[in-house]
């Protein structure tokens, strides 16, 4: 088998390079070592920054998130018992954000990839990459009993933070950072109506607890826990009782409990490889880095790198110039880190860090302070928030 870019993984970002070098008039063939059931069984958050949603429309798959989707012009902050909104669409100039689950942008794509009968090889198992330090790059998986083989001029590592593709450069090759949180997020997934109609960040003593939503009728809520605990040490009682104590008077009382669809404890960490260019294999989404939860930039992050490198791809057979391809890393790793700065600063600011002790606890509440009654530093997080520009 021949194709110009071999495209490893089927998440979105794989799925969304596809569909951008398929409007590009460029083949692709996507691996993906999983089913497409476990693909979209993966509960993931659902923050779009504007810049998400402009790709998602490029591709002509963004029809029912726009129907379907909530937009959010600002969310609250809440610390010390009281709520204090965040208005990003009058900080920025208009920009706001569309709440729309991870899970439904990958469905929007894979239907429209299939629609179209472009190639997605899914239980590709064993993959390895190979000469993606030469001129021609080949990719070898195995799937109903034989081995098969791909030869490409490109290949794009879409696979995620334990994928093939990262493990595939020689340490060498690439530095790592990486800052590992001491405590992680028990999510559950509802049935149940949001506690307000925009996100809630709460610091509390106890710990950190975000309302979040899918739609106006089911909810994720979050609470920080510590790495330790296991989720079935967690009732939806237990759950529903600690989220509630956590909560401001309002939106305690607000709050509509139920049984959980989905329960699981995820781990906070910051991270990020570095270069994200090997020859003609690229990095991008989890492969290249994950932030903290709390900013809600993994996703968009994920979407900026594919953005860049479909272009870049694009530009290399349609225009014969290869300086798209020679800036990715570059381009995408300034983004990325200023993503993470503000990641790990809101992290900072929100959650309990037994280290701090009181001093601690008293820094975020004064910063708190200043960060709702300055324009200039609500200004900021909003910018930070809706997505800063490319």
């Amino acid at each position: 088998m021949r194709t110009q870019v071999a495209i490893i993984g089927a998440g979105p970002s794989g799925l969304l390079l596809g569909a951008l070098l398929h409007k590009a008039g460029i083949d692709a063939v996507i691996l993906e070592a999983k089913t497409p059931d476990y693909v979209l069984g993966r509960i993931r958050a659902g923050v779009l920054e504007q810049v998400c949603v402009d790709l998602l429309d490029e591709v002509g798959v963004g029809a029912r998130m726009h129907r379907e989707g909530l937009a959010h012009g600002g969310f609250d902050l809440a610390f010390g018992g009281q709520r204090h909104r965040i208005d990003m669409k009058t900080l920025t100039g208009g920009k706001q954000v569309m709440v729309y689950g991870q899970t439904e942008v990958t469905r929007d794509l894979m239907d429209d990839r299939a629609a179209k009968g472009l190639p997605t090889i899914y239980e590709a198992a064993s993959v390895s990459l190979h000469d993606f330090d030469g001129a021609k790059p080949r990719v070898r998986w195995q799937k109903d009993g034989a081995t098969h083989e791909l030869e490409c001029d490109f290949i794009a590592g879409c696979d995620g933070f334990h994928g093939v593709s990262r493990a595939s450069v020689p340490e060498s090759a690439i530095r790592h950072y990486e800052r590992v949180y001491p405590f992680g997020w028990l999510g559950l997934l509802s049935d149940t109506p949001p506690v307000s109609h925009e996100l809630i960040y709460t610091r509390h003593e106890r710990g950190f607890a975000l309302c979040s939503m899918r739609s106006m009728t089911r909810s994720r809520h979050y609470v920080q826990c510590s790495l330790d605990d296991k989720v079935e040490n967690w009732s939806d009682e237990r759950f529903w009782t600690e989220l509630r104590r956590r909560l401001d008077p309002e939106a305690a009382e607000r709050l509509v409990t139920g049984p959980s669809i989905e329960k699981s404890i995820a781990p906070l960490r910051s991270f990020v490889a570095e270069p994200m260019r090997f020859g003609r294999l690229f990095l991008a989404g989890d492969a290249a880095h994950i932030v903290p939860p709390t900013g809600a930039k993994g996703l968009n992050l994920a979407a900026t790198d594919v953005g860049y490198l479909g272009r870049a791809i694009a530009e290399h057979y349609n225009e014969k110039s290869d300086a798209g391809i020679d800036s990715y890393s570059e381009r995408c790793l300034r983004r990325i880190w200023r993503a993470e700065r503000f990641s790990w600063w809101f992290t900072s600011l929100m959650h309990k860090f037994p280290e701090t002790g009181e001093f601690g606890e008293k820094m975020q509440l004064a910063e708190l302070d200043y960060l709702v009654n300055s324009v200039a530093a609500s200004t900021a997080m909003a910018e930070n928030y809706v997505g800063l520009p490319l």
